[in-house]
């Protein structure tokens, strides 16, 4: 499995990507975020990739549905991952086109980017 919800704790969903990220994966961690988003409301995105292999071509990668309805309970994204993912992850998110600050974290910033999502700073 590459997509893991970790954990949900103080407004903070965590969610693990490893190995090469499918549609199906990803389709199935948004329904469990939208379980969260029910139950909590306004959650922040901590989004950490771990020996990523990228995404399968296969799948409706076009279906922005969970987007278009649930950007608005998001109020930040930190996403942490090696630098050579950076800029395709900034593309893939949608970085600038949301509703919410993203930043992207190498693995050595982790603190940092918890403290991003929590101090907008």
């Amino acid at each position: 499995m590459s997509v893991e919800i970790f954990g949900y704790a103080d407004g903070i969903l965590t969610v693990k990507v490893a190995g090469k990220l499918t549609q199906p994966e990803i389709a199935r961690a948004q329904q469990q975020a939208i379980g969260i988003i029910t139950r909590h409301g306004k959650i922040r995105l901590l989004i950490i990739a771990e020996n990523f292999q990228g995404w399968e071509g296969a799948g409706n990668w076009d279906d922005v549905s969970f987007q278009a309805e649930y950007d608005q309970h998001i109020e930040r994204m930190a996403i942490v991952g090696d630098k050579r993912w950076e800029d395709l992850t900034l593309i893939f998110v949608a970085k600038g086109y949301r509703g919410f600050a993203i930043e992207y974290f190498l693995p050595e910033d982790l603190p940092k980017a918890r403290d991003w999502l929590v101090k907008g700073s």
